[in-house]
């Protein structure tokens, strides 16, 4: 067997050793001249040989130097879960054992740490309550922390920690990627083009309002994120439509009034909640004044301002409200005192139903929506008729053959805050049916099809509501879900420990 070092070839040394003739031993004379001829050749040495054994000398240290310093190239794993394809790996350091079950891990990478535990310590908690107003109902925690989980370290916690995966994560990537390129050159965006499949009215101010919310719920802001340029551009737009009132509808068809003021106050108070820029404040609080003057004597909105009450716009008014408090705004205890008011004429067995307007049957898009606000307003996790409605939403998950975006949406919301079997079963579903049906190439890449197999319900061409700008939005909303808003009832623990 031949050892590498042993090797004449490879050790020039040793190769002269093995060709120099023996000398007798007792050569005296031979010895004594040895030294002398050694000193006679380096002084005989030409100047360049011993430049150049020098620096060959050096070279050979750096490199010895470097190379015993020198880092190993990072291995970088994804870790994906699948519930149709592949089969999940089986370490016990990516993975946990959950009654049996395998819980999936994911590996991101940001900028800043990642928050191992997203609950162990709020990153900021800021609560200002001067000036303000709050219901005793409505769970103050959710002030400036609910916000919180969109930065990086802390929406990579929270993705593992609420089942969020790479496939989630990339088509939300993916989405945000197809808005972008649907901006127009003043800065908004449009329900019925450029892109196919639009729908048949036109309302800028809710398109608008729509797009930032995507940007904004995975933490892109004017400020900073990948899509700062894009967000700039939409700020300016969203504050040009507002009037001298804080209206941000222009005209469009009266029936949107309500539902595009709402949308665009949540985006403007969201961006101020998450910026604190101080030239959103003032018309942050325009919005909410405006929608707080907005409100129907039964305790609701609807179309226009003051004229009735359902429970669909009504959902949109509590979620801009909610946005306000998150953001630290002044919203009147009596406002949400007469949402309650409302919410109770409208509901149906006990509470655990609701109807969209009083007197009407319940329905299962009322229901989700309904019960949300219930959440916002103060009902504990433990309420029985909570608890009797999330099984019933629970009941109904997400199904294609049967394809209601809009139930999604507000559905997703309920059952996270629910937390526990309630989310993990449906987001079970929903982490692989969404991205599953994501158009994944060509011109509308990144989006998703109001029609198809499965026209959506509400957004389907043919019915001319919402159209692909819509449904994208709101599937891009419940794949954020996972960081978008904290969930209500932990981020009360949370604070309540402080």
């Amino acid at each position: 067997m031949a050892i590498a070092g042993d090797n004449p070839r490879s050790n020039p040394a040793k190769s002269r050793d093995r060709v120099r003739p023996a000398r007798p031993s007792g050569d005296s004379a031979a010895d004594e001249h040895e030294p002398d001829l050694r000193e006679q050749a380096i002084e005989n040495a030409p100047p360049w040989l011993i430049s150049a054994v020098v620096h060959l000398v050096a070279i050979i240290l750096l490199g010895l130097s470097w190379y015993a310093t020198r880092e190993q190239a990072p291995v970088d794993l994804d870790v994906v879960w699948s519930e149709q394809l592949g089969s999940q790996l089986d370490d016990p350091s990516m993975t946990e054992d959950r009654d049996g079950a395998v819980v999936e891990g994911i590996v991101l990478s940001g900028d800043e740490a990642t928050a191992d535990d997203p609950f162990a310590a709020p990153p900021q908690l800021d609560v200002s309550l001067d000036g303000n107003s709050y219901s005793g109902q409505l769970t103050s925690p959710q002030i400036g922390l609910a916000l919180s989980g969109r930065s990086q370290g802390m929406r990579e916690g929270l993705m593992r920690k609420y089942g969020g995966t790479k496939l989630t994560a990339d088509a939300v990537d993916l989405g945000l990627t197809w808005i972008a390129r649907q901006q127009r050159s003043d800065g908004t965006w449009s329900l019925t083009g450029p892109y196919t499949a639009g729908a048949k009215g036109e309302c800028i101010a809710a398109a608008t309002a729509m797009a930032m919310l995507a940007f904004q719920g995975d933490g892109h802001t004017h400020q900073s994120g990948e899509h700062q340029q894009v967000m700039t551009k939409a700020v300016k737009a969203l504050v040009a439509m507002q009037d001298d009132e804080g209206n941000f509808w222009q005209g469009e068809r009266e029936h949107d009034w309500l539902y595009s003021h709402s949308q665009a106050t949540i985006a403007i108070c969201e961006l101020y909640g998450m910026t604190k820029d101080p030239e959103l404040k003032e018309p942050a609080q325009r919005a909410i004044n405006y929608l707080v003057g907005a409100q129907h004597e039964l305790g609701g909105w609807r179309y226009r301002p003051r004229s009735d009450s359902d429970t669909s716009v009504t959902g949109w008014a509590v979620m801009a409200l909610q946005s306000a408090l998150m953001a630290g705004l002044d919203v009147p205890s009596p406002t949400l005192s007469k949402i309650s008011s409302y919410l109770d004429k409208a509901e149906r067995e006990g509470g655990t139903k609701y109807a969209y307007q009083p007197g009407h049957d319940p329905d299962l898009v009322m229901t989700a929506e309904a019960l949300l606000c219930r959440q916002y307003l103060g009902w504990p996790q433990t309420d029985e008729r909570l608890i009797a409605g999330a099984d019933y939403l629970l009941r109904n998950r997400i199904n294609y053959h049967d394809r209601d975006v809009y139930y999604w949406y507000y559905a997703t919301q309920t059952l996270h805050h629910m937390e526990g079997k309630y989310w993990e079963e449906w987001n079970n579903v929903m982490r692989q049916e969404l991205p599953s049906k994501q158009v994944r190439s060509g011109r509308e890449a990144g989006s998703w099809d109001p029609d198809g197999e499965h026209p959506d319900r509400w957004a389907n061409t043919q019915r001319g509501e919402g159209g692909r700008l819509y449904v994208t939005c709101l599937s891009i909303y419940m794949l954020e879900v996972y960081y978008r808003h904290l969930p209500i009832y932990r981020t009360h623990d949370v604070v309540q420990a402080q």
